[in-house]
């Protein structure tokens, strides 16, 4: 599990993210900690288990 931080997209408060990087690509929703709105998360990580993209939006986008 690696820790990613970043930003909600709904009220732009920082947020942190615990990603399994055993999975090369996942997109799941999780509720930002702050708001409690459904964000939805995409990453990509490598073979290597390394982060290679996070992306958070807007579940309505």
């Amino acid at each position: 599990m690696e820790e990613h931080n970043t930003h909600c997209p709904y009220c732009g408060e920082p947020i942190s993210l615990l990603i399994d990087c055993s999975i090369p690509e996942q997109h799941y929703v999780e509720d930002c900690q702050v708001c409690c709105s459904p964000i939805l998360v995409g990453v990509t990580a490598g073979a290597d288990c390394q982060i290679e993209s996070v992306s958070v939006r807007q579940e309505n986008e």
